[in-house]
């Protein structure tokens, strides 16, 4: 199987592509100027705690005030095979604590924090106020899993913990204590940062995008494609601080058209935008989100198959079940997962089309738990959500139905155009007229989403904007043009 990493970055945004043999299994982004990342540690203060629901809210500069459960001891660490407990903490309102983020805030709730700190090495995660020791349950070899459990067990002192990664099977001791020695120092340089840090401030951010996959996620993968120069050079370094991959496959892009056209990703990208996914069957799933969960209906579509019903039946359930795992990853939908297969009468089918879910969901990297398959062929599963979805990105509140619907962002529009444009110089034009809606087009131009490109691919060719009061939010057209005098509306303006 061909394994493959893409990166690249636009309108401020830095994107990540995880294929196998050129289909899309993980897509990341994280905003370059991200205020609020999963993993950062901020100095809070406890504005009320509700014994009620065993929690409290703690300022920590945000919009809303955090959420920070009293009751989730070592929670996060319930992942891993080992023992132990989180930290006792006792709150009153007006404290001022470190917490750090472990959901950032969406729609109409605030952030969830945690006072479990802990910090990511490629080998160990330190727990500095949690009593555990854990080890990842894929080092399945006993005689690994004791001897690196009796390794750790000697870097950590009374009160603070240790989790083993995966990638610590083949680490040396060396290794281990050099990496265990580093993660206590970032941890004392966070608490001499917050004795001075006013509250509200981020005392510790998370490491950037291309720094958590290099970090994380290299195992297997034959090449590294990168659309834009300067990251080029920043994945290069990282690659280089590394043993096990080669500086020679990291490529840099050098197309006409975009990377992700290039490599047939945008479309895979754009159809994450749409509820309805076709199986290649004929068949198809829709993906509604709501508030409490997400919920994923499974059709037959065109697919008749060659038998009898319940055969037909079978076989796109089998099918759905592993594009379900697939669009959940790629998507990355957290929550609870329920799933209306179509009925099937044997128990038999039904208790398959379970065990195909839960190996398919197996390969994610995040964690999920499947429950048993309901006699109405409704499965139910939930999935730990590992950072924004591609949804923060694609979408923005509705302003025609009191924001409760949402239509494309103004951003994956921006993306959207950029491709197209690009696509047209690579057809040998110098010129391109877009025709788009008013409000959009103001809206690229105020936050200058492709400037970048106008100082950078597009240098020597000219970009003209016609603005259109009729036009939908996510209508536009792209025509190329050659001569160096064209004639257009007065109120078309030039991409600068």
């Amino acid at each position: 199987m061909k394994k493959e990493w893409f990166f690249d970055r636009f309108c401020g945004t830095q994107i990540v592509v995880y294929a196998e043999d050129g289909r899309a299994v993980e897509v990341g982004t994280e905003k370059e100027s991200t205020a609020h990342a999963i993993g950062n540690i901020y100095k809070g203060r406890v504005m009320n705690v509700v014994t009620g629901m065993q929690a409290a809210f703690v300022n920590c500069g945000m919009e809303k005030n955090c959420y920070l459960p009293l009751d989730e001891t070592a929670a996060a660490f319930s992942t891993y095979d080992g023992s132990g407990s989180g930290g006792n903490f006792s709150l009153k309102e007006g404290d001022e604590i470190l917490v750090q983020l472990v959901k950032t805030p969406r729609g109409t709730k605030g952030a969830k924090v945690t006072c479990d700190l802990s910090f990511v090495g490629k080998n160990l995660i330190y727990l500095p106020r949690t009593d555990f020791l854990g080890i990842s349950r894929k080092i399945v070899d006993e005689t690994a899993r004791t001897s690196l459990l009796r390794e750790t067990e000697k870097l950590r002192e009374k009160g603070e913990g240790f989790i083993v990664r995966t990638a610590a099977e083949t680490a040396t001791k060396r290794h281990l204590k050099t990496e265990a020695e580093y993660l206590k120092r970032m941890y004392r340089s966070v608490l001499e940062h917050a004795k001075r840090a006013p509250v509200g401030t981020a005392v510790y951010r998370e490491y950037e995008l291309p720094v958590k996959v290099m970090r994380d996620s290299l195992g297997g993968v034959g090449k590294i494609y990168v659309g834009d120069r300067e990251l080029y050079e920043k994945v290069l370094s990282l690659v280089r601080m590394r043993s096990d991959f080669s500086e020679k496959n990291v490529v840099l892009h050098s197309g006409k058209r975009t990377m992700m056209t290039e490599h047939g990703l945008a479309e895979q990208i754009y159809a994450l935008a749409s509820r309805h996914v076709e199986l290649e069957s004929g068949g198809d799933l829709v993906i509604d989100r709501t508030e409490a969960m997400t919920v994923i209906d499974v059709n037959t579509g065109k697919f008749t198959g060659e038998s009898d019903l319940e055969s037909t039946v079978y076989e796109t359930n089998l099918l759905a079940a592993r594009e379900i795992a697939r669009q959940v990853r790629l998507r990355n939908i957290g929550g609870i997962i329920a799933v209306d297969f179509i009925d099937m009468a044997e128990e038999e089918h039904r208790k398959k089309v379970e065990e195909e879910l839960t190996r398919a969901l197996s390969l994610d990297r995040a964690k999920c738990r499947v429950l048993p398959m309901s006699e109405l062929c409704v499965s139910l599963f939930t999935r730990k959500r590992t950072s924004d979805d591609i949804t923060s990105l694609m979408f923005k509140p509705c302003p025609h139905c009191t924001r409760e619907g949402f239509v494309l962002s103004d951003k994956f529009m921006a993306m959207k155009l950029r491709s197209s444009i690009t696509d047209c110089f690579s057809e040998g034009y110098g010129a391109a007229i877009v025709e788009l809606n008013s409000g959009l087009m103001q809206e690229i131009l105020r936050n200058r989403f492709l400037t970048a490109d106008v100082n950078g691919a597009w240098k020597g060719k000219r970009v003209y904007m016609i603005p259109h009061r009729t036009y939908h939010e996510e209508q536009y057209t792209v025509r190329g043009e050659h001569g160096r005098v064209l004639t257009l509306p007065d109120n078309a303006q030039i991409l600068y």
